[in-house]
């Protein structure tokens, strides 16, 4: 070969080799790695959508059926998939399943902006695993997330972005007419608390995007769920929890991260002001003495108090196990407890992610998915409800956004 072509084609070898490792920290960058049990996982739960756009779960009457191409489209099955496939790295631009959450948003959009203003709901689908089992409305709740998380990504594109405010604001407002006297969700399924915590999580996620959410309808949900543990005496409340511990402590926890969190910046700030001890404890005394009002401090130190105990009690394997063997409620309770995690930025959290992953590795089916032994048996759901478990930290900035918001 010629010397100088033979130069030319070592240099352009090295440009190339050099592009593909930039454009690997690229996409390591946006799309955090994941181990290669889970990679299958969402590879499955990709090509489980229908053309469409939509997933779906399945109904109450016919949880035998585990094909995912032989069940009815629900909306709260296909918001919380594609929400799963962001967690673990696409968004409508980038990533290996970009399409899919595009189409996703096409479709829920439709659902949306196709059903009435009135009512607390946006579809008139009943008895699919999702609702009979968590609630009636857990549909417009799951929306209004996958709305909330999608809307930063629609900046370049005015026109969407339009759509996605009006659908989000529309998805808002239902879930505060759907909110009871006791700050719970009307109409609840067999684990009626596990509806509530996803309108929790909506609320604090449309605030954080900028949306107008009452702070009163906010406040009301955060005490109900304050209100199924008490961190003194151990009680567990479990009316809505069809009698399951683990459903009721880690709606609780998701329900105080972004308080807990507070708490515990305030009292760091106030140490390393020298305004209290390095030993001092989060507590209503230490958060007074950094100059937090009585009121206020009450109020964090309760949170933070539950969020405590409630990481306590997980430690039991018999409150872990939850209803006795692994269903969606199961896996949307750690799901719950890993992004309370991650929220109030635990240094337990990779231990505990290595150990959920583990129980999960051992279970996944042969096809990459993952069902339930109970109640929610869909594989869609339980699919999509274990990724976002295992990838929560791949949403922190978003998830210590809705925290800030609370801090303002």
């Amino acid at each position: 070969m010629n010397p100088i072509k033979f130069v030319g084609f070592v240099l352009l070898a090295l440009c190339l080799i050099g592009a593909a490792g930039n454009d690997n920290q690229s996409r390591s960058d946006r799309n955090p790695p994941v181990s290669q049990f889970l990679d299958k996982g969402i590879d499955w739960l990709a090509a489980a959508q229908f053309p469409n756009g939509g997933w779906g779960a399945g109904s109450h009457q016919h949880q035998e059926i585990r094909d995912p191409k032989a069940v009815q489209i629900d909306p709260a099955t296909s918001a919380f998939s594609a929400m799963a496939l962001m967690r673990a790295g696409s968004t409508l631009k980038q990533g290996p399943h970009a399409s899919n959450i595009s189409k996703a948003l096409e479709y829920l959009l439709g659902v949306v902006e196709e059903f009435p203003e009135e009512g607390a709901n946006i579809t008139s689908l009943t008895s699919t695993q999702p609702q009979v089992k968590m609630g009636r409305n857990i549909d417009v709740a799951m929306c209004a997330q996958f709305f909330s998380r999608v809307m930063p990504h629609t900046k370049r594109d005015k026109a969407l972005r339009k759509r996605v405010e009006v659908a989000l604001d529309k998805c808002l407002r239902k879930v505060a007419r759907g909110q009871s006297s006791d700050g719970s969700i009307a109409g609840a399924g067999w684990a009626g608390v596990l509806q509530s915590a996803m309108a929790h999580s909506a609320l604090e996620a449309g605030q954080a995007a900028g949306r107008d959410v009452d702070d009163k309808v906010l406040e009301r949900s955060r005490e109900y769920q304050k209100g199924n543990l008490d961190a003194k005496t151990g009680e567990v409340r479990t009316e809505g929890a069809a009698g399951v511990e683990l459903y009721s402590i880690t709606s609780n926890q998701r329900a105080t991260a972004a308080e807990a969190s507070e708490a515990e910046k305030k009292v760091n700030e106030a140490k390393r002001k020298g305004d209290l001890s390095a030993d001092a404890p989060v507590s209503q005394s230490s958060l007074r003495k950094a100059g937090v009002g009585n009121k206020e401090a009450d109020r964090l130190a309760k949170a933070y108090e539950q969020n405590q105990a409630g990481k306590r009690m997980l430690d039991d394997e018999r409150v872990l196990s939850g209803f006795g063997n692994n269903g969606g409620e199961e896996y949307l309770s750690y799901m719950m407890t890993a992004e309370s995690m991650v929220i109030t930025s635990d240094n337990n959290w990779k231990s505990w992610q290595q150990k959920m992953g583990r129980r999960f590795e051992k279970i996944q089916d042969g096809n990459g998915s993952w069902g339930g032994h109970h109640c929610i048996t869909s594989p869609v759901f339980c699919t999509a409800a274990v990724i976002m478990t295992l990838t929560a930290d791949h949403d922190a900035k978003v998830l210590m956004s809705e925290q800030d918001t609370k801090d303002k």
